[in-house]
């Protein structure tokens, strides 16, 4: 059975995104590749409707090629133990309200028992503070909290 990954908004963008200038994201675009191309068929990748709201805006040409990009994933449809797990990490304050969709990202990769949640959100995802408290509150409510990693994270050997 292959291990389930929840991929977030950020790699999609950083999978489809014209190639940048800037080193660091010169890199993660190239790991992101790398990761799409070669590891991800060894794991069962999910999307959700919220990632799907998230990539469908800007540039209509670059919102088709992240789209197009996931089509054959399968997508998590929300639920209302998502929509109530995103609501207590707000109100305990450990995400600011303008997060509220990284919020959620976390939430149904939980609520929907995925093994990984797979970012390049390292300011209100994956940061081992907020990861740290917000574990707390899935445990709390009997949800088992998934890894969250960059792709270059979870290369796998």
């Amino acid at each position: 059975m292959k291990a389930t990954v929840y991929i977030e908004s950020s790699v999609i963008s950083y999978l489809t995104a014209r190639p940048s200038k800037n080193a660091l994201q010169a890199e993660r675009q190239r790991l992101t590749r790398l990761w799409w191309r070669k590891l991800r068929p060894r794991f069962d990748c999910y999307v959700s409707d919220t990632v799907i709201e998230e990539i469908s805006d800007g540039e209509l040409a670059m919102a088709k090629k992240r789209l197009t990009a996931v089509r054959a994933i399968p997508r998590l449809a929300a639920s209302e133990p998502a929509a109530d797990l995103t609501e207590e990490i707000l109100k305990r304050g450990f995400l600011p309200s303008k997060a509220a969709t990284d919020a959620a990202h976390i939430a149904i990769a939980a609520t929907s028992g995925m093994n990984f949640l797979l970012t390049w959100n390292c300011t209100h995802i994956a940061n081992a503070h907020v990861e740290r408290q917000v574990a707390k509150i899935c445990i709390a409510h009997e949800y088992e909290f998934p890894v969250i990693c960059t792709p270059e994270q979870l290369m796998v050997v």
